[in-house]
């Protein structure tokens, strides 16, 4: 939790989190803190821990130590699971049943009856036209978008989302990306497990890196591939071989590399101007200069050092 950020600000907060079961050690010490209104990231390969830490946020598994909080300290946690709605593993329903029926049979055992509810939820998730089909003719995309429809029941203010584009092809993916990034919005704070770098990139405000159940790193996404990225330059000259000459002379410039025909050159951004000018007091002109951008996969490598292998 940065300094700037009070309890109040966080819809969920973790402290010293821990589940042994035996001797393996699923989530080790983890400290969490989910900002209100954002749709925030657990990034991690299987057997990180992500889906053992949901399970203790729902009540699910029991934690065997450390302590967590959602929403506001001033209400209970059961009436903080009552405003909660959430997927973990595989959407279960009926099969005989269809996408409407069965979100009225859900409806219904919330003590709720809303018509109006189901139709605005089917069709938010794009299956008005099949919601009176029965679900075990439901494609995978449609499965789950019938379990995001089920999450929404009630409008909770946190959404619970297990890899939810799990086994879905590319062009399924797309859209179900789209329709959670919709779902962050009016304050509601979606928690998202996934091992997909892409998907945490595209669809989510903040992250937290997890590795062998243990927190690597958390923040804002923007924050943290830029963070890694600030001492290096992206830079192309009209004459690149003379450049790197001058440059390598400079006590204030670090390691230069050429990447397809540019020059990438360890020092600070802010130096940038003193850079030009060098170059051209010696008629070496700069055509093109960047901070170097990371992406979050870099960034994943980089902080974990691939010791998992692939998150996704």
């Amino acid at each position: 939790m940065t300094a700037q950020m009070t309890s109040s600000d966080l819809a969920i907060e973790t402290v010293s989190l821990t589940k042994h079961y035996g001797r393996i050690v699923a989530v080790d010490g983890l400290s969490l803190a989910v900002p209100r209104g954002q749709i925030f990231g657990l990034l991690g390969p299987n057997g990180s821990g992500k889906t053992t830490t949901m399970g203790m946020l729902l009540g699910l598994v029991k934690p065997t130590s450390g302590r967590f909080r959602l929403l506001d300290a001033s209400i209970s946690y059961r009436e903080a699971l009552r405003r909660t709605g959430a997927i973990v593993e595989n959407p279960c329903f009926y099969p005989y049943l269809s996408g409407r029926d069965n979100l009225a049979y859900f409806q219904g055992i919330s003590g709720k009856s809303n018509r109006g509810e189901l139709n605005e939820l089917l069709e938010r998730v794009g299956l008005a036209a099949r919601a009176n089909d029965r679900f075990r003719t439901y494609s995978q995309g449609m499965k789950q978008r019938l379990g995001l429809a089920y999450v929404l029941l009630g409008d909770p203010e946190i959404l619970f989302l297990d890899e939810p584009t799990n086994g879905m092809d590319p062009d399924g993916m797309a859209e179900i990306r789209d329709l959670i990034r919709s779902l962050g919005t009016g304050g509601r704070t979606v928690l998202l497990s996934s091992h997909l770098l892409h998907e945490v990139e595209q669809v989510c405000d903040s992250v937290a890196i997890l590795s062998r159940g243990r927190l690597i790193v958390q923040g804002g996404i923007h924050d943290l591939v830029h963070s890694l990225a600030r001492d290096r330059l992206r830079v192309r000259t009209t004459d690149n071989e003379k450049a790197i000459e001058i440059l390598s002379a400079l006590e204030w410039v670090g390691e230069i590399t050429v990447e397809n025909g540019t020059i990438v050159v360890a020092v600070p951004a802010e130096r940038s101007p003193e850079l030009t000018a060098v170059l051209g007091r010696s008629d070496v002109y700069v055509a093109e200069m960047s901070a170097e951008q990371m992406s979050l996969e870099q960034y994943y490598f980089k902080v974990t050092g691939g010791g998992d292998g692939e998150a996704g």
